[in-house]
């Protein structure tokens, strides 16, 4: 059946059209029956989701936020990156669709097979490295002609940037992404057969003044081993796993073990500072407290028991005689 959803208007439509008889139940049945063939293009075969589509846009926001940060650092100016799109598409599109010259840096990301291609529009590769040579951060489109050294500036900065994938898939996949190529030319860039669906996570980037995109090609060979990951179903999973008992008994343990400062508090008093600065040896400073009434027993700062003092063997002690209760610290133990 068709998933569409008619609106009010379109219901007293089509009643109206089969009261007046513009239409039969047999046309309507007809048009339904037409409705439910609907053509295919194998040429751009989706394998992925709605919902894996939108785990992987999610993953990848994070991963923008992560560059944000990273190139807000490096380049020392104002930049904001986010997520602007995320499809599935042939890989021959995605080719046709970015730039004749542009900087494409292929990475590969073991243990996944196949690699991964970040590609940079050239105004904002331009604008970064003018950024790290001092300069006000301008674009000059000049990428026909690079340098080695400019080569080498650029993929040092967008290596270490896409170190930040493996935190951002972190959740999915332990990866080790690692910078394989460099290139400028598409033409010259064949990592996948034409046919091949790849994702294309396209990322809004505005450096300084300069605008422009940033876009991850992600081919299905990579993600094929780690496609039920992006599930729905895996992500409630993992959310029911982190409270099973067996955890939860051994952070137990862990805290049990940990070590905690405890001390005794034989008294209080209060001078002034003209009597603090002429204190010497032998003076006595009288306390608030009585010599019989017991000792407070102090868990780190927060007072949790009273006490008596004593000696156990050759060493002073404290004998715990009742807890402190109706404290509002009491309710936390």
């Amino acid at each position: 059946m068709s998933s569409e959803v008619l609106s009010q208007n379109e219901i007293d439509a089509l009643l109206s059209a089969l009261t007046t008889g513009e239409m039969s139940a047999d046309d309507f049945k007809k048009e339904e029956e037409t409705k439910r063939v609907k053509s295919y293009d194998f040429k751009r075969a989706l394998r992925f989701s709605k919902d894996q589509i939108r785990n992987l846009t999610r993953l990848h926001e994070n991963f923008s936020r992560l560059l944000t940060t990273y190139f807000s650092a490096q380049l020392r100016t104002y930049v904001q990156i986010s997520v602007a799109s995320a499809d599935q598409i042939p890989y021959e599109e995605f080719i046709r669709s970015i730039p004749k010259m542009t900087i494409l840096n292929v990475f590969e990301v073991p243990p996944l097979d196949g690699r991964i291609l970040f590609e940079v529009n050239p105004n904002i590769a331009y604008a970064m490295m003018d950024r790290v040579m001092g300069g006000r951060g301008t674009s000059l489109n000049k990428i026909e002609s690079l340098t080695e050294i400019e080569k080498r500036i650029m993929s040092n900065l967008f290596d270490r940037a896409f170190e930040h994938l493996r935190d951002a898939w972190a959740t999915i996949a332990e990866i080790e992404p690692i910078l394989s190529d460099f290139e400028v030319n598409p033409q010259f860039l064949q990592m996948v057969s034409p046919n091949e669906t790849v994702v294309v996570i396209s990322l809004e980037t505005m450096i300084g003044e300069t605008s422009g995109m940033i876009n991850i090609c992600i081919p299905h060979v990579v993600l094929e081993p780690i496609i039920p990951k992006l599930s729905v179903h895996y992500w409630m999973q993992t959310e029911k796993k982190a409270s099973i008992p067996e955890e939860l008994e051994a952070l137990e343990k862990n805290i049990q073990r940990a070590e905690i400062p405890v001390s005794v508090e034989l008294g209080q008093g209060s001078i002034t500072i003209e009597d603090f600065l002429s204190l010497s040896k032998g003076d006595v400073i009288e306390l608030t407290s009585k010599i019989d009434n017991p000792l407070t027993i102090k868990v780190g700062d927060i007072p949790k028991f009273t006490g008596q003092p004593g000696k156990a063997g050759k060493k002073l002690a404290v004998q715990i005689l009742d807890s402190l209760k109706g404290g509002p610290e009491h309710d936390e133990w």
